[in-house]
């Protein structure tokens, strides 16, 4: 069994007081970094760890900190996102609420690394217990001197504020929640300038997920060589967490090393499939991501592997597919929540995700045209592939243009036979987190 590294404090009784946090090795990471190493020597152990941003994109953390202007006296933020809003995702959720310190920690060493005097973590509204835990965290953090004013006599202060979002899947974006964060209408910024040099308030800010931010005090605590002993060196070292939901026996979240296959996960730790039914495809990566066909069962969850077979690792939200699960029924529930979702900024996005829905809507009530594939595919180009300020235009055609890819016969039986294929049924994916 591997070890457990983010989540080695859960199924402790009370793990989210720093009390418990602390004997059991709480806060060390801090103080090594504060006592023996420079904000430089911090990125670079980060740099030389690794460590992928684990929100989504995979871009090496400690670069991204390096990005940071050094400029004397500049305001500089650090963002956390706790939004947690892809389907599928839902291992956020379980750190605030069961390990708030290990993030914190986390947030306070990467502030030092960049110099940031001031950090929001914004959390989705729906947390209310882990929003609850986490301001109880920054408060006892705050009295037993790992936040506020000259930290551990160091020199060196941190404010952290836990902000509360609306609940809106567009604030996963970096730059619709600082839009948030600053009062305004959550929308995507155009870039450049990116946010390391032009974020929050117009300052420079640094956005991290809560999982990537969690690994820092592991990394400084054992080092980067330790680091890389974890998944498969150099480019997806570590641990990931695995949020494992649809048509699974156990579904839940998984800690287990970058590079483990889907076979593994599913069969080994999620128990195999409902009704002990064969697969039909996996999302890899929340709803968002493009579906992978059964016969891929043995691909390495990591980013790069992911990325060659066609698809994205993401937050790592593995969705089961079974074969009693209709798939044009699937991919409009899937477009029907990135049409709900989308802010309305960019037009092929507002109004394609409109489209793509009534299309979808007319295949699967069984009124289906013969040019309605044909027609699908061609909205797809028109609102994907950097035609969107944002990602969430390929986020809204990614299930559509997978699924046609690899069932398109399914669609085809649809528009023919105004019904689902033979075994299939609309309907859900299983246990869904």
């Amino acid at each position: 069994m591997t070890e457990k590294i983010l989540f080695r404090n859960m199924g402790i009784p009370n793990s989210w007081e720093i009390d418990v946090y602390e004997s059991r090795g709480g806060y060390e990471g801090l103080k090594k970094a504060l006592r023996e190493s420079t904000p430089a020597e911090v990125i670079d152990v980060v740099k030389a760890s690794g460590l992928r941003g684990r929100g989504g994109a995979g871009f090496p953390a400690g670069m991204k900190w390096s990005f940071v202007p050094k400029t004397p006296g500049l305001q500089r933020y650090l963002t956390c996102n706790c939004d947690e809003s892809e389907p599928g995702t839902f291992k956020d959720r379980q750190f605030v609420e069961n390990d708030p310190h290990q993030l914190i920690e986390g947030i306070a060493i990467s502030c030092y690394a960049f110099d940031a005097a001031k950090a929001f973590i914004y959390i989705r509204g729906e947390m209310a217990l882990g929003a609850r835990r986490l301001e109880r965290a920054v408060e006892q953090a705050r009295e037993h001197g790992y936040l506020g004013e000259n930290i551990l006599g160091s020199g060196y202060s941190l404010n952290v504020v836990v902000s509360r979002g609306a609940g809106a899947y567009i604030c996963g974006e970096e730059t619709a929640l600082l839009e948030s964060l600053e009062g305004n209408r959550p929308m995507p910024r155009s870039r450049p300038p990116f946010p390391a040099v032009v974020g929050l308030y117009a300052k420079p800010t640094v956005i991290n997920n809560v999982e990537t931010l969690s690994n820092v005090p592991h990394i400084i605590t054992r080092g980067a060589e330790w680091y890389n002993t974890i998944g498969e060196a150099p480019r997806n070292t570590g641990t990931k967490v695995y949020s494992l939901s649809g048509c699974v026996k156990r579904p839940g979240n998984y800690e287990l090393p970058l590079g483990v296959t889907l076979r593994e996960l599913i069969y080994e730790h999620g128990g195999g499939v409902l009704g002990d039914r064969g697969i039909k495809a996996v999302i890899p990566g929340g709803t968002s991501a493009a579906m992978l066909g059964a016969d891929q069962l043995d691909l390495k969850l990591h980013f790069d592997a992911v990325a060659q077979a066609g698809s994205m690792l993401g937050s790592a939200a593995v969705i089961v597919i079974d074969e009693s699960v209709c798939i044009p029924h699937a991919v409009q529930r899937m477009v029907r929540f990135y049409e709900r979702e989308s802010c309305g900024k960019c037009t092929p996005c507002r109004e394609g995700t409109r489209w793509l829905r009534k299309i979808l809507d007319r295949i699967a009530d069984g009124s289906g045209r013969e040019e309605d594939i044909p027609l699908l595919l061609d909205l797809c180009g028109n609102i994907a592939g950097g035609k969107t300020l944002c990602g969430l235009g390929d986020a809204a055609t990614n299930p559509v243009l997978s699924g046609i890819k690899l069932f398109r016969s399914e669609f085809e039986h649809h528009i023919r036979h105004g019904r689902c294929p033979e075994g299939t049924m609309p309907g859900g994916l299983g246990s869904q987190g």
